[in-house]
């Protein structure tokens, strides 16, 4: 099935075989194009030792200058269409591999954008890295044998014709001999492909445990595990070191017998020729061609090869695709009973399993000793994880996903930030004013990003905003969030990473935002919490108490102990969230921007971390 630049088609996940087939088939005409090509250059290779035996028997050996010029020239003319052939026939394939390698790419690409926050549960970052940087090009490497590999084919039943016409015995030693070469290495591609695949598995977990590893090292650091998660890595490495060995010895075997046994078979066949020629059964020519027939048999004999590696290669790649592809979006309809309409009004948010209500035009506080229970509230409500939360009357399941998405937008303290602009990073897919950048910007207290960036608004940002300490980047977040205007903003930590003075200032103004909008906030500051309406302190992820802030200061000891600064027993907490902040900032990229400090607010955990 042909498919636009935009849309990759539909790819078969049945197995990995079939995905090849996919992907050969999504593109027919350019791969009958490059088979054609392939067959036609690889039969061209044949016909100059055919030609040099004539010139030999029917010019040279009589004397007849007229017939030697002629087939000489029409050798000449031979190799020049041949280099034509060559040349077509190599664009031809290159077009082939790239449309293989960005269709894969697309693919992938799409389906991890469907998983959306399912993706970090379900793969590893270092996985789908290994798939979208190797796996998709061995996938294009592969098609390779749809063009070169199929005109191998003919090539060798045409070298038995013409070795036919000269002799029957030689004839029969070809069509025996190659599908002998094919059966010796059988064996060790085998053995390849299993290799291949331990190693490409290995790979990817090592990629994972790498990115862990680099993303916390602060944090170890601080913490003494940096020793334990290097063995780890060290452990892991020499793994795949040993794995690689494995691929190595196996590539090395192939390319051995790709190399000596066509080699062997050349000097069987003509040692065979020459005794013919010796006893005069055949002529000097006929001795020329069947040397040149069976010096041109290497090139297809070396394909076949070549492409019996690619092929058990690219099936190993192929499964890592087509397991991927296989996941599956997170199905939060699990228990309903059928579409229903969102409510028309805005309507309470319920969450049975923690009995937090969150009331429409109020802002809501969560408060927990472990914030990723706090989380896990905001993604039932959010509907990132399967529950029975109620919107008004109706189960949040059973609403159709797209009016959930449209009317609720859950604002992660750890939402990724792509590189590009900072106004693209605040904007998103909107294209707002000035005068609403601007206020938004200054409800989220960021105007000191924009004025410290050289560039302002059009200043660029690094991948993952690296280039913005963490406090700036939460900022930045919150004003995007502060411009989508939901109906119902779930917002996890939003100031967890900045100094008191502009937590206050944040708090304050988020409130006056939102002012008459369901809202949602997690957080343990008291500078956050005495701004909100109603506070809900969860323990063991259910509620406890529930109240105003300074009601709850004075009637539970425990919800006092928590949200006080300055905690003796949460320093290594607060330490740790610091050096994560410092880990994502940049080390020197010129005037920085004003930086952020960590509220020293009680922590229990590390905040928990999704993709949305």
């Amino acid at each position: 099935m042909a498919a636009s630049p935009t849309d990759p088609g539909t790819p078969d996940r049945r197995g990995p075989a079939r995905y090849l087939w996919w992907v050969i088939a999504s593109q027919r005409r350019r791969v009958t194009a490059g088979a054609l090509l392939g067959s036609a250059w690889m039969i061209g290779l044949t016909l100059p030792p055919y030609l040099l035996s004539r010139a030999i028997d029917d010019g040279l050996r009589p004397g007849d200058q007229g017939a030697l010029a002629g087939w000489v020239a029409a050798l000449f003319g031979v190799g020049v269409l041949n280099a034509g052939l060559a040349i077509m026939r190599h664009r031809t394939m290159t077009r082939i591999r790239l449309d293989a390698y960005f269709r894969t790419v697309r693919v992938v690409v799409e389906h991890a954008t469907r998983l959306g926050a399912a993706l970090p549960r379900r793969v590893s970052a270092g996985e789908v890295v290994t798939i979208g940087h190797a796996d998709v090009g061995v996938i294009g490497q592969t098609l390779t044998v749809t063009g070169p590999g199929v005109g191998a084919v003919f090539a060798y039943f045409v070298v038995a014709a013409l070795l036919l016409s000269v002799s029957p015995l030689l004839a029969v030693v070809v069509l025996l001999g190659v599908p002998l070469l094919a059966l010796l290495v059988g064996p060790f591609l085998g053995r390849l492909q299993g290799a291949e695949t331990a190693y490409r598995d290995r790979q990817g977990a090592l990629a994972a445990v790498l990115g862990d590893l680099v993303g916390g090292l602060r944090v170890l650091n601080g913490l003494g595990g940096k020793g334990v998660f290097t063995a780890r890595y060290r452990h892991g490495s020499r793994q795949l070191l040993d794995e690689g060995y494995r691929v190595g010895s196996s590539m090395s075997w192939i390319q051995a017998f790709g190399l000596g046994l066509p080699t062997v078979f050349l000097a069987t066949v003509t040692w065979l020729a020459a005794r013919m020629a010796a006893q005069g059964t055949i002529t000097v020519g006929e001795l020329v061609a069947v040397y040149g027939y069976v010096a041109v048999l290497v090139v297809p004999v070396s394909f076949f090869i070549e492409s019996g590696y690619d092929i058990g290669r690219g099936l190993v790649s192929a499964r890592r695709v087509v397991h991927f592809l296989n996941l599956e979006p997170e199905d939060f309809t699990a228990g309903a009973r059928g579409e229903a309409a969102a409510p028309e009004a805005p309507a309470p948010l319920r969450d049975p399993v923690s009995g937090v209500e969150v009331s429409p035009g109020i802002l809501t506080a969560l408060v927990s000793a472990r914030p990723s229970e706090a989380t896990d509230v905001v993604e039932r409500l959010g509907r990132f994880t399967p529950s029975p939360a109620t919107w008004g009357t109706v189960r949040l399941d059973a609403v159709a996903l797209d009016q959930v998405r449209a009317r609720i937008l859950v604002a992660d303290n750890e939402a990724d930030l792509f590189a590009g602009t900072l106004r693209a990073a605040i904007s998103g897919r909107r294209a707002p004013d000035e005068r609403t950048l601007a206020r938004v910007i200054d409800e989220a207290v960021a105007g000191d990003i924009v004025a410290g960036l050289p560039g302002g608004l059009d200043a660029r940002l690094a991948a993952h905003g690296h280039n913005l300490s963490g406090g700036q980047r939460q900022r930045v977040r919150l004003a995007r969030a502060l411009l989508a205007d939901p109906e119902v903003l779930l917002a996890v930590e939003p100031t967890s990473a900045v100094d008191a003075h502009t937590e206050a200032r944040m708090a304050a103004r988020l409130r006056a935002a939102r002012r008459g909008r369901t809202t949602l906030v997690t957080s343990t500051s008291p500078l956050v919490l005495d701004q909100a309406d109603v506070v809900y302190y969860l323990v063991g992820g259910r509620v406890s108490a529930i109240g105003h802030h300074s009601d709850l200061l004075a009637s539970h000891p425990d919800y006092r102990s928590l949200v006080s600064r300055g905690s003796v027993q949460q320093a290594p907490a607060r330490e740790a969230t610091e050096q994560i902040a410092e880990a994502r900032a940049p080390a020197d990229h010129g005037p920085p921007a004003p930086q952020d400090h960590q509220n020293p607010r009680p922590s229990a955990e590390p905040t928990h971390e999704t993709l949305r």
